[in-house]
């Protein structure tokens, strides 16, 4: 049983050793064509790099006193 856990581990360490190297496209295959009105050919760094909007930061800040909420004139019971 001891063995087959240090195999596993042995299994799963070597598992996590991927390659290093920049990515590429396929053969046969090319980066996407240049935006409009980008300056430059984005990377594939640039391209696998999440925007602001793509990947927004959380709000972490927590209510600190309970607050009436305002009347709202619109909502209204269903007819």
């Amino acid at each position: 049983m001891r063995k087959a856990a240090i195999a596993i581990a042995l299994l799963a360490t070597l598992a996590a050793c991927g390659s290093r190297e920049a990515l590429r496209p396929a053969p046969g295959n090319s980066l996407p064509p240049k935006p409009a009105l980008a300056p430059t050919q984005p990377t594939t760094t640039d391209l696998l790099t999440p925007r602001p909007q793509e990947r927004p930061e959380r709000s972490e800040e927590l209510l600190r006193q309970s607050e009436e909420r305002r009347d709202d004139r619109f909502d209204l019971p269903p007819q």
